[in-house]
């Protein structure tokens, strides 16, 4: 009995002295900061102004959650790799600034989600925009699911946004929110800027979470992701043809052309269902070039 209680005891001594090991080296290694914000910040090369304390608050909260939400960062920094040369591309085609790109990530995490609202794809258009901007929506397609074309329709409306307000920064709040019900809070506000609105809560976060998403994104490492270049997702490098008839069974096309219905739907999310009708609009089908589909295997330092 004795010897039984003496080892309880030694077992429950080591048990003390290994929790205090544990926590001695958890708070000497593991440690939680304030992120880094710079001095000047600017979003299209219009100020934020965090030298008045509310600005600076509703920054540093998006910062904080963005910096420490550590699985959708990651995620969102590899799929930048993957979209962010041709969302760049369209950008500049419409004299739009570049910071527009984080815009994407806001909107949707650069993935075709959908909105409880119905809103759809990287730009998340709701069905009577994206329709106003030539986007063909309807049970068997529904473009604002196609890349190219729900981006040059997100740089269209942007620019009609600007044209509007005269900020990029109200263009994005307008975005966001609506430009007809941003328009009418401008008015019964009586202010001229977006930092001097008091908003709802999701358009009054909404630019400083674009600014945070850009911040991050151009010093990853600074806040916390260390991601190598083999980590990153790369383009597929594809090829198109057209679509010259109806196609009643994508399946069985995809196999008449040596391809995979697959594969098919994921270059091609903008076709819903199994069969494409024969249309008076020109379609144009993305498929893969020969083993572009294929990474070379990881290798592990």
């Amino acid at each position: 009995m004795k010897y039984f209680i003496f080892v309880l005891f030694f077992f429950f001594c080591e048990s003390q002295d290994n929790d205090k090991n544990y926590v001695n080296f958890k708070t000497e290694n593991y440690k939680v900061h304030s992120p880094f914000i710079p001095n000047n910040l600017d979003f299209c090369n219009e100020k934020v102004p965090i030298e008045y304390q509310d600005i600076l608050e509703r920054f540093d909260k998006e910062i904080i959650v963005n910096t420490y939400f550590h699985s959708k960062g990651i995620l969102i920094l590899k799929r930048a790799n993957k979209y962010f040369p041709m969302i760049e591309k369209y950008l500049r085609k419409h004299n739009i600034p570049e910071d527009f790109k984080y815009l994407a990530i806001a909107e949707s995490g650069l993935e075709n989600v959908t909105s409880p609202a119905g809103a759809k794809g990287f730009w998340q258009f709701m069905p009577k925009t994206g329709k106003s901007y030539n986007l063909e929506i309807n049970d068997l397609i529904d473009e604002r699911y196609h890349l190219e074309k729900s981006t040059e329709a997100a740089c269209s409306y942007l620019k009609e946004l600007y044209n509007q307000f005269g900020s990029w920064t109200l263009a994005a709040a307008a975005y966001n929110m609506g430009p007809y019900a941003l328009e009418k809070q401008l008015k019964k506000q009586k202010v001229q800027n977006y930092y001097d609105l008091k908003l709802n809560n999701e358009t009054s976060r909404y630019v400083f979470r674009i600014v945070a998403y850009k911040i991050i994104h151009q010093n990853p490492k600074l806040y916390g992701f260390n991601l190598n270049e083999k980590d990153l997702y790369k383009a597929i490098k594809t090829y198109e043809i057209p679509i010259e008839n109806s196609i009643d069974d994508l399946a069985s096309y995809a196999i008449s052309i040596n391809q995979n219905y697959k594969v098919i739907k994921y270059l091609n999310p903008w076709i819903l269902k199994n069969k494409i009708n024969e249309s008076s609009k020109k379609y144009m089908l993305k498929l893969p070039l020969e083993k572009s589909l294929i990474i070379n295997k990881f290798k592990f330092i």
